[in-house]
């Protein structure tokens, strides 16, 4: 993006994008000062592939999804350093610069663990002034770099965020207002429309024999003839991308409708024993997140698979469901009902590298009151869940569980992450140790 022209002084409402800079090499960061300005790659689960890359490592042409195995002495020869993913840290450094973002809007929709839209209201100049101060603030408190896009739309805020970080003069911060209208043409037009948020790649080839390349093209592309070619949504992004607000700030999350917790494993599981393990962990992690949405589940699906790559066996994908007679949210339930379906699925020999649980038909728990009018009703079960909760919000997940998930020592199939950094924003024993020369 060129220069912006002169602001004007006119007040108005406006909606921002922050985001926050190679998100989970820059949490890496905060803790490990020496990794500024190296390359940086974050692996994938069992340090399987890279799924995040800094700045020095992209310049050094390491592809996004590179199998780490296949890149690994390469990269070492490079100076690359490779870490583990850390999804609890990265996860906490989100809530907090939610947390922090919260202090200066009354309008905030978090929309993916990196990035947040807000509304702002004022001038440009004042509007400007706002990002600034959000921005310093974000990397004092908690030490991550954002970058903010501000337009009329969402749409528009996006795209001002790709300026925001290709051009350094804007110090992460373009306001889309500050260009008059031939510069914003000149902007659109020179993204093509695939970039588009909410257009895609698959649909952009669509839009090409209509004569639409690039986004300018798109916004000045006749809104009814999208609609009945590609839908609503599609018509959509041409009016935001006329300055028309059709995507307001979602401040309630909407409830997910399933919830799903599945992993590759570190090394094989053979035996039922071991799946007993597994699945003790796994509903135990599902039935926390179902409490802290507040839902209760009627089915739950569980599969077991072996690998596909594997040499002289067929891959085999063991799939079951439990219906409950009630709707549950007690992971002793969970737990005994995903033995029970998926344990005499088990075939002896087969090496089974994943497996998982994921909760359907859920439910809001205040729906289910029961009233047993005749005293015919199963006992209660203890509320174990409440509890467990309240010990892992303060001590951590891993803390305590019921039968062998509470067990603290190492499971030779728990996902490999030999390179992980220490959760320091969650774990007393993790914690950053300064020390002063």
């Amino acid at each position: 993006m060129s220069e912006p022209r002169s602001p004007s002084t006119a007040s108005r409402r406006s909606i921002a994008i922050v985001d926050a800079n190679n998100f989970y090499v820059s949490c890496e960061r905060v803790f490990d000062p020496a990794l500024e300005g190296r390359p940086v790659v974050v692996l994938s689960n069992n340090d399987g592939c890279v799924i995040a890359r800094s700045q020095e490592a992209k310049a050094l042409n390491v592809d996004m999804a590179a199998p780490w195995h296949t890149i690994a002495p390469i990269a070492a020869m490079q100076g690359v350093v490779a870490v583990s993913s850390n999804y609890e840290l990265y996860g906490d450094m989100s809530a907090r610069s939610a947390e922090i973002l919260s202090r200066y809007t009354s309008s905030q929709e978090v929309y993916s663990i990196d990035e947040s839209f807000i509304e702002l209201t004022g001038t440009l100049d004042d509007t400007i002034a706002q990002a600034r101060e959000i921005r310093r603030m974000i990397r004092k408190l908690i030490g991550l770099p954002v970058s903010i896009g501000i337009a009329p739309t969402k749409t528009l805020a996006k795209l001002a965020n790709r300026g925001s970080k290709q051009n350094p003069a804007l110090a992460g911060v373009c306001h889309l207002g500050s260009y008059g209208p031939e510069q914003q043409t000149a902007i659109l037009a020179s993204v093509d429309a695939g970039e588009v948020w909410g257009i895609g790649r698959r649909t952009a080839k669509k839009l090409i024999p209509l004569g639409i390349h690039t986004a300018a093209d798109l916004r000045d592309a006749d809104v009814a003839r999208i609609r009945k070619r590609f839908g609503v949504v599609q018509a959509r992004v041409v009016e935001e991308l006329r300055g028309v607000d059709c995507l307001p700030i979602d401040q309630v999350q909407p409830e997910r409708d399933q919830i799903h917790h599945s992993r590759s494993f570190a090394v094989p599981i053979t035996t039922v024993a071991e799946l007993e393990e597994v699945m003790s962990v796994y509903t135990q992690r599902a039935a926390a997140r179902l409490r802290k949405q507040g839902s209760l589940t009627r089915m739950m699906r569980c599969f077991a698979a072996t690998s596909p790559f594997a040499e002289g066996s067929a891959h085999t994908n063991h799939v079951v469901s439990a219906a409950f007679p009630e709707p549950t949210d007690d992971a002793t339930t969970l737990y005994r009902a995903a033995i029970a379906a998926l344990g005499p699925q088990l075939e002896p020999g087969k090496r089974y590298v994943r497996a998982g649980v994921t909760l359907m038909e859920l439910t809001p728990r205040d729906e289910h009151a029961s009233l047993d009018v005749f005293g015919e009703a199963a006992e209660t079960p203890p509320a174990y869940g409440a509890v467990l909760d309240r010990i892992a919000g303060r001590f951590g997940e891993e803390t305590l569980g019921l039968g062998v998930a509470g067990l603290r020592h190492r499971r030779g199939w728990t996902m490999k992450r030999d390179m992980v950094s220490p959760r320091a924003t969650t774990h007393w024993d993790e914690l950053a140790v300064v020390k002063a020369d």
